[in-house]
């Protein structure tokens, strides 16, 4: 069973008699029985450098066996102790000395797996399915997991993660808590040489960790942390802490080791009076005594504790349990296989009533331990999700507590290739989705002091007034139906329908408004007729179903709809077809439900020439702003100019002739 970690509390590293290890310890040279003995106790530091002297020793031709199994060995120490770069060299060792176990093969995979190597960790479990396709679950796990990782890598999540270099020593720094919801004090477990306690893990080769606190000083700035105050750090392992809802009752972890008695990991509790803490106290769990009880998480209404222990009846490994605090009586409750695997679930953390959070190598994911969300669905199940990339990574992920909305802290041991763990400071922005865009006139200029109005289907409301060059902008929410109405005085009023969209991703949306005046003639585009004659081409209908939206838009406008020609042919002739053409576009009109009281029509024929307008003047330069484009100033120019001033000619507009139509 693999075993993780960088203390004897993240580790929960199991028995020790300290009287046999004084007696082992004190042999002179190193044995492969005395690195035995020390692994089989569960320290793995002391294990791995006792197997390394006996390797190096190991140099005859006839000792390359047994050279394999001491390589095999300081592996499996190399793992539990999250060096996996090492562990993955001496695995490759046992393979070279043929060693063979063919379980060097799943546990090489696993350590290439929390090197973030993925397709070298592929190769070995299939290698290792090969060999042994009768035990193949840890593989196919192994596999699921490379596969996701490569998924999860090319997807990551919108969270931010950085290194919380403030709180974090040369040693490891783990498992952060806040005090409150409040989030300006944390706590957290740390191995930094200025511990109270003077003795040295067998396991790491640290010293015995520590609670230390750091606290926000009245300009919100996190402060140096400090021993946490009273008399709950001793010489012996403690941390990976909760606390009650009112803060004055700390759970946390604590690895006692006595001279004449195997001992574990066990819960106590502390008291806060006055800032500081009292001596921990054991918290009787269960009768249980053999089984190793840690990592406490209070449910928020501080009626339930979550913790972690190997106690019989899990699902293999560490599994996540819960008691109820206020019944004495109360027996333990396996969270269940939704949750717990064959593998190790520990470092719980509740969000609320219906959302927990755990780390877990037993799930799929990417290397290590990573950190994992589960949701109670309404059948009573937990819907589990990997809280991908960047939270997780190929090391170990683990020990996550939230602060204020979506930001928090968790520990890892990512990029440090000894297996130290530090804090690593979290956070969800807020998603940037916006809409901008501009108002303008026909002409292409800013409309002054236009307003806007938006209405979203989710019930918001809200105004605002366009910057003087005619832009705007402001926030929406996701999945939101909106509809824009832009209005200004003198001007016809315009509507705008769109949807924001559901991803979970910065957007912006760009809506541009086009007002037309109320006080002189605006030119339709793109209104098109067959040559000669007063029939509608296909490639009008979109310009002609947004007039039809404009006048819907204004209720109370009734309009001249006026149709003008080039300088070409008679005047009687001109004034005829500009007349029809002026009709069909009111036909048109009409058969959209626009009301035919509010339409006249009026041929100009070649009467009205145009005057060139700004915006005519930037797209054809060759054409001084205010210019009109009448039959003599047409007559001298290039045959192309003239062919473009005709086109401009003939155009089609209309102009509102009043805005209280049947408005009484």
């Amino acid at each position: 069973m693999r075993v993780y970690g960088s203390t004897s509390l993240r580790l929960f590293a199991g028995s020790i008699t300290l009287l046999l290890l004084s007696l082992l310890c004190s042999c002179a040279t190193a044995k492969l029985s005395v690195a035995d003995e020390q692994m089989a106790r569960g320290e793995y530091y002391d294990a791995s450098r006792t197997y390394r002297k006996v390797y190096n020793r190991l140099k005859k031709k006839s000792e390359r066996p047994l050279r394999g199994e001491v390589a095999f060995k300081m592996g499996r120490c190399y793992s539990r102790l999250a060096m996996n770069a090492r562990a993955s060299a001496a695995y490759r060792n046992a393979l070279r000395y043929n060693y063979p176990d063919s379980s060097t093969l799943l546990y090489l995979g696993r350590s290439l797996h929390a090197e973030g190597k993925y397709a070298l960790a592929v190769d070995a479990y299939s290698q290792y399915l090969l060999l042994s396709p009768a035990d193949s679950a840890d593989a196919l796990k192994g596999l699921a997991g490379c596969r996701l990782a490569a998924s999860l890598k090319e997807h990551p999540t919108r969270y931010v993660v950085k290194n919380a270099k403030m709180f974090n020593s040369r040693r490891s720094e783990f498992a952060p808590m806040f005090l409150d919801r409040g989030g300006d004090i944390l706590y957290f477990t740390t191995t930094d040489e200025r511990v109270s306690g003077t003795l040295r893990s067998e396991i790491t080769g640290m010293k015995k960790s520590d609670l230390w606190m750091a606290r926000k000083n009245e300009r919100g700035e996190w402060m140096r942390p400090e021993p946490a105050e009273g008399d709950v750090n001793t010489a012996n392992d403690e941390g990976i802490v909760s606390f009650s809802p009112d803060g004055h009752t700390m759970y946390l972890t604590r690895a006692r080791r006595e001279p004449d008695a195997d001992t574990g990991v066990e819960i106590c509790t502390s008291q806060r009076s006055d800032a500081r803490w009292s001596a921990p106290v054991r918290l009787d769990v269960s009768a249980d005594t053999l089984s190793s009880y840690g990592h406490p998480a209070v449910s928020p209404d501080g009626t339930w504790l979550y913790f972690t222990s190997d106690r019989p009846g899990g699902y293999g490994g560490k599994d996540l349990w819960r008691v109820n605090l206020n019944d004495r009586a109360s027996v333990p409750e396996n969270l269940g296989n939704f949750i717990n695997t064959p593998g190790d679930e520990m470092f719980p953390y509740v969000r609320d009533d219906s959302v927990l959070y755990f780390a877990s190598n037993g799930h799929p994911g990417l290397g290590g331990l990573d950190i994992f969300r589960a949701e109670l669905q309404p059948s009573g199940g937990w819907l589990v999700t990997n809280m991908g990339v960047p939270v997780n990574s190929s090391a170990d992920d683990f020990g996550i507590t939230f602060g204020p909305g979506e930001s928090g802290f968790f520990s890892s041991n990512r990029g440090d290739s000894r297996g130290y763990d530090h804090l690593y400071s979290f956070m969800l922005p807020d998603l940037r989705i916006e809409i901008g865009g501009s108002v303008l006139d026909l002409d292409g200029y800013p409309v002054a002091d236009a307003q806007l109005r938006i209405v979203g289907d989710d019930g918001s409301n809200r105004k605002a007034r366009c910057k003087p060059d005619g832009t705007f902008s402001f926030p929406l929410q996701r999945g939101v139906s909106y509809v824009m109405m832009a209005g200004a005085g003198g001007y016809l009023n315009a509507k705008q329908e769109f949807t924001s969209g559901v991803e979970e991703e910065d957007a912006r949306y760009e809506v541009n408004f086009t007002l037309a005046s109320i006080n002189k003639p605006n030119v339709i585009d793109n209104i098109f007729y067959d040559f000669d004659k007063a029939t509608l081409r296909p490639e009008s209908r979109t310009a002609l179903d947004s007039m039809a939206q404009v006048l819907r838009d204004n209720p109370g406008v009734s309009i001249e709809l006026a149709a003008h020609t080039d300088r070409k042919g008679s005047e009687a002739y001109n004034i005829d077809l500009s007349l029809r053409r002026a009709q069909s576009v009111i036909d048109y009109l009409v058969a959209a439900g626009i009301d035919p009281g509010r339409l006249t029509p009026h041929g100009y024929g070649k009467s009205r020439p145009k005057a060139v307008t700004p915006r005519l003047a930037r797209e054809y330069p060759q054409f001084a702003e205010g210019t009109v484009l009448d039959e003599e100033f047409v007559e001298q120019l290039s045959d192309a100019d003239r062919e473009i001033a005709d086109q401009i000619n003939r155009r089609t507009e209309f102009k509102v002739l009043s805005i209280d139509y049947k408005i009484y």
